[in-house]
């Protein structure tokens, strides 16, 4: 067998699976199109290594990791991925940019309440102005959980 096949194979699935990535919302298809990928890269190796001919066969050994690291990131990514649908409802990424630190503060996060959370700094005399400030910016916290 000719092994521009597989290796044919092997790049078409790495262009749907790079495909899914860049241009799919939903994180369950972006992590099948993760998986793609890895299954495209393991189609390679062994057709590389059936056409060198490798004595310690240096492509299934590799395959072995891969589809390890394959196992591992599906378990781990389903678990963050269900965790995120049940907090938020769904599994869109581009909701999830609140996930991310934010650079200047609670101001600079996307979220509309974040404003209220950041606490204005008084004018330098006694703590009785921003303890109302500091009281509400409580509350809507609780109320939001």
């Amino acid at each position: 067998m000719h092994a521009v096949y597989p290796l044919l194979l092997g790049a078409l699935l790495f262009a749907l699976g790079l495909y899914g990535v860049l241009a799919r919302r939903n994180a369950i298809t972006v992590l099948m199109a993760i998986e793609l990928l890895l299954n495209a890269v393991t189609i390679n190796l062994v057709a590389f290594g059936s056409l060198i001919r490798d004595q310690f066969n240096i492509g299934q050994v590799f395959t072995l990791f891969i589809i390890t690291m394959a196992a591992a990131e599906t378990g781990l990514g389903l678990a963050i991925v269900l965790m995120i649908f049940r907090q938020r409802g769904n599994a869109d990424i581009d909701g999830q940019r609140q996930l991310a630190e934010p650079l200047g503060g609670p101001a600079d996060e996307t979220d509309p309440s974040a404003d209220a959370v950041a606490i204005a700094p008084g004018d330098g005399g006694s703590g009785t102005e921003e303890e109302p400030v500091v009281a509400r910016a409580l509350a809507q916290t609780e109320a939001a959980r």
